[in-house]
């Protein structure tokens, strides 16, 4: 079943409202008020109450940053903002080719929408945080005078290799879940970081068997996750470059432990996972995941706890099964808008749209 997260969960709006006010309002409590010194916004994680987590890959650190944004929108509907690339350049003084978008995330509290962006390229390039409300209005969330806290990466990934020190982050259950690179010799990281933020403690070395390689791997960093229950029991679904699917329970994601994933697909291979959700449709729960190179993929969770771990080594496809959404082209960053709905930052001939796309 799903598990009740914040990760693109809009469609709970109502619900985190009610249920959350005290909670959020405790979890505020613990920021204080300023500049968040950002040397960069990669990935994105809401957490209760409009509370926006970023990842800071240049720096490694998260940012956890209170956007006030927490009164569900009176727009329903579509939403569609076509060359939205376009508009967040001008609105930052530059070209669209200098814009690069790093990730997407819904409020559940609004319903509005955020981008991390690169102004610029390269080591020199800017950071900034873009919110894109249900009219389709496009506006810069100014990074000052804003509650925030801070929370630094031991042991980042060096140099080149920096930018996936931070790969992905959800909230859930009072905790940040981060993936990533770290420098050490077993360098694939999953880290639990309570929060309000304290102490970061070591993370979880994470290893799999990778199918398609046929061998254990302890280098190669989650590029996508979601959380999802199974017979009771929390569990990530992790998604990695070429294209393995693993569960790891979330009990063994213990600081400074050692944890080998279940394979449970083997998703094809010369493929690099962007984005995943997990929703329910017809009372069957499935997964969403927009890559690079094969499409949007349905993947279907049925059997999901009896299936065969993927021990040996596959030529192409194995375990959970998949169909491919026909018609659907470029998506390069997706989360669900409500429960019917997912967005989609999707490039096509005009540059790139932002807009709704019913779940398959």
């Amino acid at each position: 079943m799903l598990r009740k997260t914040y990760v693109g969960l809009a469609a709970l709006a109502g619900a985190v409202l009610l249920a959350g006010s005290v909670a959020g309002a405790d979890l505020s409590a613990s920021l204080k008020q300023g500049v968040p010194d950002l040397k960069s916004a990669g990935p994105l994680a809401f957490g209760p109450e409009g509370l926006l987590f970023v990842g800071d890959t240049k720096a490694a650190a998260i940012f956890a940053i209170d956007t006030g944004d927490r009164s569900p929108s009176a727009t329903a509907g579509p939403l569609k903002v076509e060359g939205i690339d376009g508009k967040i350049a001008s609105m930052l003084g530059t070209t669209e080719k200098d814009i690069t978008v790093n990730a997407l995330a819904v409020n559940p509290a609004s319903g509005n929408a955020y981008l991390s962006v690169s102004r610029g390229k390269g080591p020199e390039a800017l950071p900034a945080i873009v919110k894109v409300d249900r009219e389709g209005k496009v506006g810069e969330f100014a990074l000052k005078d804003v509650k925030f806290a801070r929370a630094e990466l031991p042991n980042p990934a060096p140099g080149g290799k920096r930018q996936e020190s931070i790969t992905h982050l959800a909230y859930l259950d009072g905790k940040v879940y981060v993936s990533g690179l770290s420098n050490e010799e077993f360098s694939s990281r999953f880290r639990a970081i309570p929060f309000p933020f304290a102490e970061v403690v070591p993370g979880t070395n994470v290893e799999i068997f990778h199918g398609s390689h046929g061998k254990l791997e302890t280098n190669s960093p989650i590029r996508t996750f979601a959380p999802y229950e199974i017979n009771g029991e929390s569990f990530i679904l992790a998604a990695y470059t070429c294209t393995p699917l693993v569960k790891i329970p979330v009990a063994k994601l213990q600081p400074g432990e050692r944890v080998t994933g279940t394979t449970i697909a083997e998703l094809g291979n010369r493929n690099r996972p962007l984005d995943m959700i997990v929703y329910k449709k017809d009372g069957k729960n499935f997964i969403l995941m927009a890559n690079n190179s094969r499409g949007l993929m349905k993947i279907t969770t049925e059997n999901i706890d009896k299936v065969e771990p993927i021990t040996k080594h596959v030529n192409d496809k194995a375990g959970l099964t998949y169909e491919t959404i026909q018609g659907v082209k470029g998506i390069e960053h997706l989360d669900q808008f409500d429960k019917d709905n997912a967005l989609v930052l999707m490039r096509n001939e005009n540059g790139l749209s932002l807009q709704t796309m019913p779940l398959p």
